[in-house]
């Protein structure tokens, strides 16, 4: 089988890392010739992940948590570091909030559970293909709610229609450095866990130029996804 990516650039390239043999081959059968995605190699450990991406150059990663050696976490933080082009989406037995948090700040792109139904999975790895993450605003703000909690000085509010989330943005406040006035107000109610059309309309913005300013604040804040966003809001605000 070649590898090279020339032969076929239109498919998604996935490498598999599980410890379980088992899992692993469960996994290539069930993604591997699905919507023009093609599993290009597997892994056993964090470390033979990291060394398979570099020899493979993936797209996407299918990456377990619990591994012998160098972990889940651990091997998804050391390929954000190398910024390789593969995003790592991760599939787990164990729905804890610890490595929820983890993993997402780790850079992981989607945290998926390992009974999660084929087409989930399947969606899941053409969404990460394009970088992207498909959380709702309950999970996003589940997720900051359990920031908040590690901070616990933070003020937290009652959002209309769902949980708590980080307190409400203040338009008025100093954006940080390095970010407009704009930028930072789209930030917080990204943090709130407004939908791009949500903050359109609260705005009154485009969809388009909610876009852009989501864009702009992954590069400068050096995120990846709208949970990391969320979470830096928060270390701003608890550091100013």
């Amino acid at each position: 089988m070649t590898h090279d990516r020339a032969a076929d650039p239109s498919r998604i390239r996935v490498l598999v890392a599980d410890d379980e043999k088992l899992m692993r081959a469960g996994l290539r059968l069930m993604i591997d010739g699905t919507n023009g995605v093609s599993v290009v190699g597997e892994a056993a450990d964090g470390a033979q992940a990291i060394d398979q991406v570099e020899r493979l150059d993936p797209d996407v990663v299918l990456m377990d948590i619990r591994m012998p050696g160098t972990d889940g976490i651990e091997a998804t933080r050391r390929l954000r570091q190398a910024d390789v082009r593969a995003h790592v989406v991760v599939l787990t037995a164990f729905e804890t909030d610890t490595f929820l948090l983890d993993a997402l700040r780790a850079g992981a792109v989607s945290f998926l559970l390992k009974d999660s139904p084929p087409e989930q999975v399947v969606q899941a790895v053409h969404d990460a293909a394009q970088g992207e993450s498909r959380f709702s605003p309950t999970v996003l703000q589940r997720l900051v709610r359990l920031a908040a909690e590690e901070t616990p000085d933070r003020p937290v509010q009652e959002l209309p229609g769902g949980p708590p989330g980080p307190a409400a943005a203040d338009y008025s406040a100093y954006a940080p450095d390095g970010l407009t006035t704009r930028e930072w107000e789209v930030a917080r109610l990204v943090a709130q866990g407004l939908t791009n059309s949500d903050i359109g309309d609260a705005l009154f913005l485009s969809l388009p130029t909610v876009k852009t300013h989501v864009a702009h604040l992954f590069e400068k804040l050096r995120v990846t996804n709208r949970v990391q966003l969320a979470l830096k809001v928060l270390e701003i605000d608890g550091a100013s």
